[in-house]
């Protein structure tokens, strides 16, 4: 009789606490951008965490150094979204350190832009190669119509993760996809009245964006956010913007360079401060709030060029 008691109230337990039998599925994204997209895709589906790796205020991963504590949560995670493009150039010490960690690369597909130059250049559609963060431009997500191709990617390898909620990631992925696409149209309706095209960019962030809108970078500051420029590089600048008819500059919130204050000052171009959305507040909207708040800026600075 004891011995059915017992077996009683283990029943009992193993009903009242389903939750506790299983673990939530761990996903980590690799920076801000990446996963503003993966909270749209993995909304109100149970016991999956998700988590950045990097501080919503690191900005681009140029050069990023992987912290202790980055390896220590990606140690216990079950997998890694990546933006891809080479951006994550860290990746092959996470690989070596932790083979079984699944990587999810958001870039599939997508044709890439060269490094410091402006052209179609690769379709980056292999599965487990990783392009050079050398050889491409990485800033894709910074085009709307690259941002619909990246959360596809990312819902389908999410899907293959987790084929239990195959059904709820398709359904969040399809309204989030539906919202990028209204934005994509808007913008593109929005820039194609204006007759001025030409800008000068702070460093290489918007090539993906004004390919896609017909914009012209002229010329770009500096290709990293650290990077300092000499005198004659300086010079070489300022002479490029004059020919141009010194069209807007654009600096990041995220960073302040005083090359192109100086170049301000020297062609009388105007400054204006163009989001590259790495940092913000973490909201479900902080991408399309932030493409809005870039194309307001873009109309103004575009209109006062003529």
């Amino acid at each position: 009789m004891k011995r059915i008691l017992c077996l009683l109230l283990a029943l009992c337990l193993l009903l009242a606490c389903p939750v506790a039998l299983a673990e939530d599925v761990h996903v980590v994204a690799s920076f801000y951008p990446i996963y503003i997209f993966a909270q749209n895709i993995l909304l109100d589906i149970p016991g999956i965490s998700l988590s950045c790796m990097t501080a919503p205020s690191t900005g681009c991963l140029h050069d990023y150094q992987l912290l202790t504590g980055d390896m220590r949560l990606l140690s216990n995670a079950d997998a890694l979204l990546i933006n891809g493009a080479g951006m994550e150039t860290f990746l092959p010490s996470i690989e070596n350190q932790l083979p079984d960690l699944k990587v999810l690369d958001a870039s599939l597909g997508i044709d890439l832009i060269c490094a410091n130059e402006e052209h179609h250049h690769h379709e980056h559609g292999h599965e487990h190669g990783h392009a050079d963060a050398e050889e491409y431009n990485a800033h894709i997500w910074l085009s709307p119509k690259n941002a619909v191709q990246m959360v596809k990617n990312m819902e389908q390898q999410l899907s293959a993760l987790l084929p239990q909620h195959a059904e709820k990631l398709s359904q969040n992925a399809a309204g989030y996809i539906a919202r990028l696409e209204e934005l994509n149209g808007y913008i593109a309706n929005c820039l194609m009245a204006t007759s001025s095209r030409k800008m000068v960019t702070f460093h290489d962030s918007f090539p993906y964006f004004a390919h896609a809108y017909g914009l012209d970078i002229v010329a770009v500051v500096s290709l990293e956010p650290d990077e300092p420029l000499s005198p004659k590089m300086l010079t070489e600048v300022v002479n490029t913007v004059q020919e141009a008819g010194n069209p807007p500059l654009f600096a990041e919130p995220q960073y302040k360079n005083a090359a192109l204050e100086v170049i301000g000052r020297e062609t009388g171009a105007p400054v204006y401060l163009l989001d590259p959305m790495v940092t913000g507040d973490g909201s479900l909207t902080a991408y399309e709030d932030t493409m809005l708040k870039n194309l307001q800026t873009l109309l103004e600075a575009l209109e006062n060029e003529k």
